[in-house]
């Protein structure tokens, strides 16, 4: 099975499987095909984090993502859009290679990409997420430096720029993009655009395998990359949730409801201590304690707690795949912010993330920048292990909106027994400002009745609604693995 935003994209990862390859090597493709037909999530430009495991629960993370770079200007506070917003390095090409050589591989990274390659050749039909995308961004791009060229307004694209990228990573190698002739490429035309990248802050890019962390949670074993990811956010909720008995609770009801939202706010207020553990001495075990989650679960009563902190937002692609053995890959790949920096490097169709965004203005801030430092990253693609091994793979995209959705998704799943299409169809929320309102409220999809608006209300939250199925709730997507080995899986509704 493979699951992702775009049907091209699931095909490409389709034809691997078909072929005999195995689930990285689907991912792979199904990464390659998303950089092309979703620009407006994804790209070469960016990072990736990975949970892959085989078919007995032997699992790992790939932490492809990028470092600061030596000369970035950090003084101030980070703009979140142009030079100095692109301030990391991109480790997604990287990535690729890396996972290539985890299992033994029946293509190479050439055939995988092969179809990504065509496609941005020939051209696509933009779909309704990206032409959503690109409007809500109209009369902002202007200063964006080559972006009006490459994503301009229409129902079809062609980036021939990208295609001739993705050919030479495919004849050079996936280090092609850190060192050599397309990395001189790609250097040049960021330094023209103002990034102050060098060619060693590419060449010392590297994705690393690291153990992934987890929780026990009704019989499961739930896992997510360490930090620097938020990885132990989605994780720190869940194990407050655990505390509750949902089969007394309605599922969709308010009291579902106040419970994840109160659930989040009180594992949000770990976030800040999570950094790039490289260098510095930071207790981040502790917030995983158990008996500070059941301190946090305790504290938790039938009136909303007050919540004065931003929402942030950002995209990011979320796909999945599980491959004839039962081996099985979840991965999220971002540009940061919807477009990332808006900066193209130059002639190689390549649109830069903004991940430099993510760090602290405070150079003392454990998330404050420093050359060779990782920002606090929010991709946490997650896996559900029963009796040792894969069961779930699931993720989303949205940023700050990641653990939240997740959080409804798992119980949705676990404590409710939907199916996967169920468990996305239903409705979610989103705690904080977004693009089109800048209230720190709980916002509600129109899924939800108004019964459980006025509830809420009651209980204290400052409620308002968004419509049902908004693209501003985030894409998901979701495989349940079964002890036959049936599969069962969907994408979300909302791509």
């Amino acid at each position: 099975m493979v699951i992702s935003p775009h049907p091209l994209a699931t095909r490409a990862g389709e034809e691997v499987l078909a072929k005999g390859g195995s689930a990285i090597e689907a991912a792979i493709a199904v990464n390659a095909m998303m950089a092309v037909v979703y620009p407006h999530f994804c790209g070469i430009g960016g990072d990736a984090v990975w949970l892959v495991s085989d078919g007995r629960g032997n699992e790992t993370a790939f932490m492809g993502i990028g470092q600061a770079i030596r000369n970035g200007d950090a003084t101030g506070p980070i703009p979140i859009r142009g030079p100095r917003s692109a301030l990391t390095t991109a480790a997604v090409v990287d990535s690729w290679a890396h996972a290539l050589a985890h299992w033994p591989a029946w293509h190479s990274l050439g055939d995988l990409i092969a179809p990504a390659i065509e496609t941005a050749a020939k051209g696509f039909g933009v779909s309704s997420s990206q032409a959503y995308w690109r409007s809500l961004r109209a009369g902002e791009t202007v200063n964006w430096s080559g972006f009006d060229a490459l994503f301009g307004p229409g129902e079809i694209s062609i980036q021939p720029q990208l295609a001739r990228t993705l050919e030479a990573i495919a004849t050079d190698g996936a280090r092609s993009f850190y060192e050599g002739a397309l990395a001189d490429r790609i250097v040049a035309g960021l330094n023209t655009a103002g990034v102050p990248i060098a060619h060693a802050d590419l060449a010392e890019t590297r994705t690393r395998s690291v153990a992934p962390i987890g929780i026990d949670y009704r019989g499961l074993r739930l896992l997510a990359p360490p930090a620097p990811t938020q990885g132990m956010t989605t994780l720190g909720i869940m194990g407050i949730l655990s505390h509750f008995d949902f089969s007394s609770i309605i599922e969709d009801s308010a009291e579902h409801v106040h419970l994840v939202v109160e659930a989040v706010k009180r594992a949000f207020l770990d976030r800040p201590k999570i950094a790039d553990p490289d260098g510095q001495t930071l207790d981040l075990d502790s917030l995983l304690d158990p008996v500070r989650l059941r301190a946090k679960a305790d504290s938790i009563g039938g009136s909303a707690m007050e919540w004065p902190h931003r929402f942030a937002p950002a995209d990011t692609v979320y796909f999945a795949a599980v491959d004839g053995e039962g081996r099985c890959a979840s991965v999220l790949q971002s540009i940061y912010f919807d477009w990332g920096s808006g900066v193209v490097a130059g002639d190689t169709g390549i649109l830069w993330q903004n991940r430099g965004a993510a760090f602290d203005p405070d150079p003392d801030h454990v998330n404050g920048f420093r050359p060779g430092k990782r920002p606090f990253y929010t991709l946490n693609p997650g896996m559900a292990l029963c009796d040792g091994k894969p069961y779930l793979l699931y993720g989303t995209q949205g940023a700050d909106g990641q653990p939240q959705t997740l959080a409804m998704l798992l119980t949705r799943l676990i404590d409710y027994g939907r199916s996967s299409a169920e468990a996305l169809a239903g409705g979610r929320f989103l705690l904080g400002r977004t693009f089109s309102d800048s209230r720190d409220t709980l916002k509600l999809e129109g899924q939800f009745s108004k019964a459980v608006f006025e509830q809420l209300s009651r209980r204290g939250h400052e409620v308002s609604p968004i419509p049902a199925f908004s693209p501003l709730a985030g894409q998901a997507g979701v495989v349940s693995m079964f002890e036959n080995g049936g599969l069962s899986g969907a994408h979300d509704p909302r791509g």
